[in-house]
């Protein structure tokens, strides 16, 4: 064997990760995982269940520290971590801490899924297993199902799905599969898209149009997803897909961030709604002088609290 394959590199995509020619991994970022706890700030008590012993999909669940006081149920959150379907996880600290913040800020039980990543499990394996993750959440429905926290404290009725960048794709892949499929004893409140990764071969709005910086946004797709027709496939473009309009929720939150280069994409997705048929609320909210994910970067600053409230209120309408 050639002892120089291990240090030379066949393909770099940073931040992301590097991939050697005798086919080992590396990634960059996004690697460092904290385990689930009693946070002492927040009152939020977390842990972490396996969900398929045979794919190794699994969820950091949460529930806040309101469910010792009080046997009422609570509406429950299930979310999808970003990282361009290939770095990131659940159990990240920026995505713990998050979670632990959004559950004590909204009040309700969090699923948070750990989805296998690409390139290892190309895309749309992220979708197959979230939505194994899903119907294991609609398994607990009735007083049934193995998960004693979700069983006693969440509300079925209201169950909203959300994400950040890729995790908001895979969010609004789950909303469309609700709505053709439906999830037997769920109620789909709403979707949460925050700085979705959705993109298209056109620049559309501000989208810069040079053509390199095009063209490794492309790449990494079509390395994350090597069966894709490219970035028009539906997948990363739903101007596309003619399902749009079958979302299974009645209201959409879209967030997007000033000087997010997918901000365009936002405001187009929005847009999109209105002409497919979806006959549901559409909102929109963008953060001012802010990038991709920068609520995660520093969730303390002035926007990221504005964008935490904004997504509270957004679920609590309606709640008694």
């Amino acid at each position: 064997m050639d002892s120089s394959n291990s240090t030379e590199i066949a393909h770099d995509y940073p931040p992301f990760f590097k991939i050697y020619k005798d086919g080992r991994i590396e990634r960059i970022a996004g690697i460092e995982i904290i385990p689930p706890s009693l946070d002492s700030k927040t009152g939020v008590e977390s842990k972490d269940v396996v969900i398929s012993p045979e794919t190794g999909v699994s969820a950091r669940l949460y529930i806040p520290k309101t469910t010792k006081e009080s046997q009422k149920k609570l509406p429950l959150l299930v979310y999808f971590h970003g990282g361009a379907f290939c770095i990131e996880t659940a159990f990240s600290p920026q995505y713990h801490n998050y979670l632990n913040s959004f559950v004590a800020e909204a009040n309700v039980v969090a699923v948070s899924v750990e989805y296998r990543r690409a390139p290892e499990h190309p895309v749309p394996i992220a979708y197959d297993d979230s939505w194994t993750a899903l119907k294991w959440v609609a398994s607990h429905t009735d007083g049934k199902g193995p998960d004693e926290w979700l069983k006693n404290h969440a509300d079925f009725e209201s169950v909203f799905f959300a994400g950040d960048s890729a995790g908001a794709n895979i969010a609004h892949h789950m909303g469309l599969r609700v709505g053709l499929e439906g999830l037997a004893g769920v109620k789909l409140d709403g979707i949460i898209l925050v700085h979705a990764y959705f993109w298209g071969k056109e620049p559309i709005g501000g989208e810069d149009t040079d053509a390199e910086k095009r063209g490794k946004i492309d790449a990494l797709w079509r390395f994350t997803c090597p069966a894709t027709s490219g970035v028009d496939d539906p997948y990363i473009n739903p101007g596309t897909d003619p399902k749009l309009g079958s979302l299974g929720c009645k209201r959409v939150l879209i967030c997007i961030a000033e000087k997010d280069m997918l901000k365009d994409r936002g405001w187009y997705y929005s847009e999109l709604l209105g002409k497919s048929g979806y006959r549901g609320v559409v909102e929109v909210m963008e953060a001012k002088g802010e990038d991709h994910v920068f609520h995660l970067m520093n969730s303390t600053c002035e926007n990221s609290v504005a964008l935490l409230k904004r997504i509270v209120s957004f679920i609590n309408q309606g709640q008694a």
